[in-house]
């Protein structure tokens, strides 16, 4: 997103903008990236481009307070809200994806998490996911536009023994769902494998009618090998699966990765749709040589306050980076990757 090689989680992304900017600047910058890096005109894009869905990505943390005291406040159902609304006039569905829940459900960067998934040995982060999925599900119960909710994203990392977490998976997950079930009848439950959401193996038959699987998966072959567990389990339990995420690569690998999830008859959403001077997402964001000097500050070791201080650029750069961000970001701003657009079957308007 920053083009950070270490600081690469929410927390410590924000860390290193208070040393930067100092707590009152990195607030008001994150309202306004908030109001900026997605807007009414990205949706409109999106439409137009031809696709029909978009996959919106959450943080709990936008929920609740820092203790979990005060629960269901912020500005997280304000944004959703926002986008939901925009994505209505577009007649662009919606799905609701927790990518860092409580306690965090991964163990690594993308679920903002200490580095371990908590969340499985956390009675009160399993319960505050399952109340806050409830609180979400009773708001949008009777949204058409949004199709559903993909509870935990990518749960269980890798470098985790499968063994101790694995068999925690279908049952926190079939709490969620009976939580939801109790303020809305009518959405879609997305549910991701263990292991990056690829091992289908933790689950059992399906205990919900509207079910979807959802797996992800990157840097692979494009074989039907790769996808073929996905398709037997498909045709075992008739049920859809779903292509949730994938990307990060040549335009001739989504092209072809793309062909194959259409040829098994799975849905896809691809990711990210915007970052920083790449070329693998729909649109791209100017890198400018004043937000270079933030890379050199993030990526340099920070152990001491020293180390802050003689790594730190001048003030004046340091304004002048984060402003043109926050103006490259906007759509208006960003290039088209027309390549990436081809890739993945679309054509603009």
């Amino acid at each position: 997103m920053f083009k950070f090689k270490h600081s690469n989680s929410p927390q410590r992304i924000n860390e290193t903008f208070n040393q930067l900017l100092g707590p009152e600047e990195t607030k008001k910058f994150w309202k306004q990236y908030r109001d900026n890096y997605i807007t009414k005109e990205d949706i409109t894009f999106i439409k137009k481009s031809g696709l029909n869905s978009i996959r919106v990505p959450f943080n709990y943390r936008m929920f609740v307070s820092e203790d979990h005291e005060t629960r269901f406040t912020g500005p997280g159902f304000e944004m959703l809200d926002r986008v939901i609304k925009w994505s209505k006039e577009e007649n662009l569905y919606v799905i609701l994806d927790m990518h860092c829940a409580p306690g965090g459900q991964t163990g690594d960067n993308i679920d903002d998490s200490f580095g371990y998934p908590f969340l499985f040995e956390s009675p009160e982060a399993q319960q505050l996911t399952v109340d806050l999925w409830r609180e979400i599900a009773k708001r949008y119960a009777n949204e058409t536009i949004v199709i559903g909710y993909d509870f935990l994203n990518e749960p269980i990392a890798t470098y985790f023994d499968a063994a101790q977490f694995n068999d925690k998976l279908e049952p926190l997950y079939k709490r969620i769902v009976a939580a939801v079930r109790e303020v809305d009848t009518n959405h879609i439950m997305f549910l991701g494998g263990a292991q990056w959401n690829n091992n289908f193996k933790v689950f059992g038959a399906p205990f919900d009618k509207k079910i979807v699987y959802t797996y992800h998966k990157y840097w692979c072959d494009t074989t039907q090998e790769m996808v073929q567990e996905y398709a037997d389990f498909a045709n075992k339990y008739n049920v859809p699966i779903w292509m949730g995420e994938s990307g990060e690569n040549t335009d001739q690998w989504i092209d072809a990765w793309r062909r194959l999830n259409e040829k098994n008859n799975f849905g896809w959403c691809f990711w990210p749709y915007k970052k920083m001077d790449a070329p693998s997402n729909m649109v791209s964001i100017k890198r400018t040589a004043e937000w270079d000097s933030i890379i050199t500050f993030a990526n340099n070791p920070r152990t001491t306050y020293k180390d802050f201080r003689d790594a730190k650029p001048g003030r004046e750069v340091i304004k002048k980076a984060f402003a043109e961000y926050l103006e490259n970001c906007k759509f208006v701003n960003c290039t088209v990757n027309e390549g990436y657009m081809k890739a993945l079957g679309l054509k603009r308007k």
